[in-house]
């Protein structure tokens, strides 16, 4: 056992209040266990889920709260029953660092489907019955099925936004079979997740093609990150053209818009939403003619995050990042809110936090 968690040794930053204002705060990490890795973080992604609980907007929300659910480190201790790492290793942990460990989904290795409800990174209610606190923080304890090898070579800053905006474009990607070269992809929405859509559709010989209300991202998409077309939204006579153009979208958007012009599928094509809005209407006509399917998609499970890790470093697939100290990271989230990023903020924990 560690004698660590017995005093406040970890070092964070955390939200006090539905303020969501983020602020240093010391804490004890639960006790080291058999099975646990311990991790020293050197960066933390930063999450809109990071705005959502820092601010309760789910009314849910357990003071203080430490957020970050992208976080790559590297292990300075391992449990003893630990098989799958040593000390030094690279490693990442994302959105959930528990789960039951034996439904059907586990067992799939799933386990962001788990049956009683995987155990969030942050603000979730951990096996000794504390609460989680995420990656906004000096280091973590996780059981060592939940944590991932960042492959050698990888940058461990560009690691950390692949544990969930990575993730959550790429599971439903395979899962739908995306990875076909010569089809065709939409992804609206060009942000954290809806850049990595497009790197992942490029990465698969997709024709991607991006669907976005600014048209200053236009320059950005063709020639940075490879998009093959660029549609503006509010253009009907752009979007009429892409009718029945499409064997798969992801909708990376979170805002409320009408659904029927956006499903401009190919028959027996794939929508997928990813995002959140707070509600989706369409058409029955517009899902029955042509046979599409609309499905949705949260992060993905250790053996689909494991995959994308490899499949990422073997192609040398990076996020935009913009690397920040964590004395930054309120700005930082209210910069976020405005979609002032390109594409990700990641927090240098190692360097910053002192």
């Amino acid at each position: 056992m560690s004698s660590e968690s017995v005093k406040d040794d970890c070092l964070a930053w955390a939200a006090r209040d539905p303020s969501g204002v983020l602020s240093p705060y010391k804490f004890s990490r639960r006790a080291l266990g058999k099975d646990d890795v311990s991790l020293k973080i050197t960066h933390c992604g930063v999450c809109y889920a990071d705005v959502i609980w820092s601010k309760n907007k789910h009314g849910d929300s357990r003071y203080p709260l430490v957020p970050g659910h992208e976080i790559a480190g590297i292990v300075k201790e391992v449990g003893s029953s630990v098989s799958n790492f040593k000390v030094g290793d690279h490693v990442g942990v994302g959105t959930y660092v528990d789960s039951c460990r034996e439904c059907e989904h586990c067992n799939d290795k799933e386990e962001v489907s788990c049956e009683k409800g995987s155990v969030f990174t942050f603000n979730g209610i951990d096996a000794d019955g504390s609460i989680t606190k995420g990656g906004y923080s000096s280091y973590i304890v996780v059981h060592e099925r939940y944590c991932f090898r960042i492959p050698d070579g990888y940058p461990l800053a560009s690691a950390a936004p692949l544990l969930c905006a990575g993730i959550t474009v790429y599971n439903p990607m395979m899962r739908h079979k995306m990875n076909q070269p010569g089809k065709s992809l939409g992804v609206i929405g060009l942000g954290g997740l809806g850049h990595m859509a497009v790197k992942f559709g490029k990465a698969f010989g997709l024709q991607v093609t991006v669907l976005s209300t600014s048209a200053s991202k236009k320059e950005e998409a063709l020639s940075v990150l490879g998009a093959d077309n660029f549609v503006i939204t509010s253009d009907q006579a752009q979007m009429k053209a892409l009718y029945k153009s499409l064997d798969f979208i992801i909708d990376t958007a979170s805002g409320d818009y009408p659904f029927d012009p956006y499903l401009l599928l190919k028959t027996a094509g794939v929508f997928v939403l990813v995002g959140f809005p707070s509600e989706v209407k369409f058409s029955p006509a517009s899902l029955n003619i042509g046979m599409k399917t609309v499905s949705g998609s949260i992060t993905g499970g250790t053996k689909v995050t494991q995959e994308m890790l490899d499949f990422c470093a073997a192609n040398k697939i990076y996020p935009g990042i913009e690397v920040i100290p964590i004395q930054y990271v309120n700005e930082a989230l209210e910069r976020m809110i405005k979609n002032d990023v390109k594409y990700r903020f990641v927090i240098d924990i190692e360097n910053s936090l002192k």
